[in-house]
């Protein structure tokens, strides 16, 4: 934990020859802390345990619970949930946890692999996120391409059983979702879900409030483009998930994100999403360091770019790489972590910038701008313009307020090339022959 000066006030170390924390936490309301744990586990166990390959060891999962000591700088672990207690295998009926697989999908298959039966990060949890309505955790993970509900109500005795909890079911899943081959139900064609990240809970208040967004890293496999999706699991109002054999519902996705151009939009590996509470969805493009948010229909409306890379602080107007970014989140101005503190421009992050622009909010509200249109909108290769008045200028600025067209116009309407514009956003501005002005958003996607 670090305070608003820069000092680090409390700090956690998990790291060990059997275990070592990874990827993700979820702050509690009561303070605590879950934590993304890889749980080693020796090839002697993994045999025990009915794995296929002999002599592989595998890092498997496990979730705990911190509370912290703010006054001696440790901590005390209080609750803890291990994939190792919740496993099926129909390999071998001498080993444990032996089971018929198609039938219980409560547990995890220790034989299913999505690559190399030998790659010891057997499952790769990328992400926790905590409801607290429910008192459940949802874990997403990447091997399996799946998502995983279970019981946080449970003590930490009852989530290594099959018992007990809120749910009655002990540590075992809840519900999962994304690919039902991992528990033998259905076939490729029933996965929805490939290599994704960052699944969470969408705020009660905000629309789809209560479902399950993602990022869907590898969602045009095998075409190579990534998408925003949203579920809308079948739960009932006390969180208990239905089901009624093969594949977990739904069978498919609530709402989707998908670029214009798809293939321009693929993160190979990190990123996320949120949803705002004005309806649009905050996305962050890990790989490139870029956040952009969009409204429900998908249309791009701000985009922000990481200028800060591995090196350090990027010069202002310098290409940006390597800056990729594990997520992003918004917190509004009335942000309760923001009571008591003096918010003001700090200056440029930039190296040498001088950059400014002005927000345009919305149209003017005079006779030219209802008598001036453009259409098409979304626009491909080229748009036009049309009013009953006469024009006298148009410019086209993008969302970093750089005009990147402009044209003068001596008629009543014209045509504006757009070929060689990147996908995106843009305001463009016409100004009549007398000088009045119109603002208009155009939507290029080819």
């Amino acid at each position: 934990m670090i305070d608003w000066d820069g000092n680090v006030i409390w700090e956690y170390t998990i790291s060990s020859s059997t275990e070592c924390q990874h990827h993700d936490i979820e702050y509690l309301p009561n303070g605590n802390i879950l934590a993304v744990v890889w749980d080693s586990k020796t090839s002697d166990e993994a045999t025990q345990a009915g794995r296929t390959t002999s002599g592989t060891t595998l890092w498997s999962e496990k979730i705990i619970e911190i509370q912290p000591d703010l006054d001696s700088g440790g901590g005390t672990i209080v609750w803890e949930w291990k994939v190792w207690d919740h496993l099926v295998q129909d390999y071998d009926d001498t080993k444990d946890s032996y089971g018929t697989v198609s039938s219980s999908p409560e547990l995890l298959n220790i034989n299913y692999t999505s690559g190399s039966a030998t790659t010891e990060d057997w499952l790769h949890v990328n992400s926790v996120d905590y409801n607290e309505e429910f008192d459940q955790i949802v874990l997403s993970s990447h091997s399996f391409s799946e998502i995983w509900i279970i019981d946080h109500s449970t003590s930490t005795a009852e989530a290594a059983s099959h018992s007990g909890g809120t749910y009655n079911n002990g540590g075992d899943l809840l519900y999962r979702w994304g690919n039902p081959q991992t528990y033998d139900q259905g076939t490729d064609s029933y996965q929805l879900l490939f290599e994704q990240h960052d699944a969470i809970w969408i705020e009660d208040a905000y629309t789809d409030g209560g479902m399950i967004m993602m990022f869907n890293n590898n969602a045009g496999s095998p075409s190579k483009y990534s998408e925003v999706n949203i579920i809308d699991p079948p739960v009932d109002a006390d969180g208990n998930y239905s089901y009624s054999g093969s594949a977990y519902l739904p069978s498919s996705f609530h709402w989707t994100y998908q670029s214009a151009s798809p293939t321009d939009f693929y993160a190979t590996n990190i990123s996320g999403a949120q949803r705002l509470p004005n309806g649009n969805t905050l996305i962050c493009y890990g790989p490139v360091g870029t956040f952009f948010e969009v409204d429900y229909e998908g249309n791009t409306l701000w985009e922000y770019v990481n200028p800060v890379s591995q090196s350090g602080v990027l010069t202002q107007g310098d290409e940006a790489t390597k800056n990729s970014v594990f997520r992003s989140y918004r917190y509004p101005t009335d942000y309760a972590g923001f009571d008591g503190q003096t918010l003001s421009s700090q200056g440029y992050i930039e190296s040498g910038s001088t950059f400014s622009c002005t927000y345009t909010t919305g149209v003017s509200d005079n006779e030219f701008d209802t008598a001036t249109s453009v259409f098409p909108n979304p626009a491909q290769n080229s748009f036009s313009i049309s009013s009953a008045s006469g024009l006298g200028s148009v410019t086209l600025y993008n969302m970093m307020g750089e005009s990147v067209t402009e044209q003068t116009i001596t008629t009543s309407s014209a045509t504006i090339d757009t070929v060689q514009l990147p996908d995106g956003v843009y305001l463009v501005k016409i100004l009549s022959d007398n000088g009045k002005m119109s603002v208009k958003k155009l939507l290029l996607a080819k």
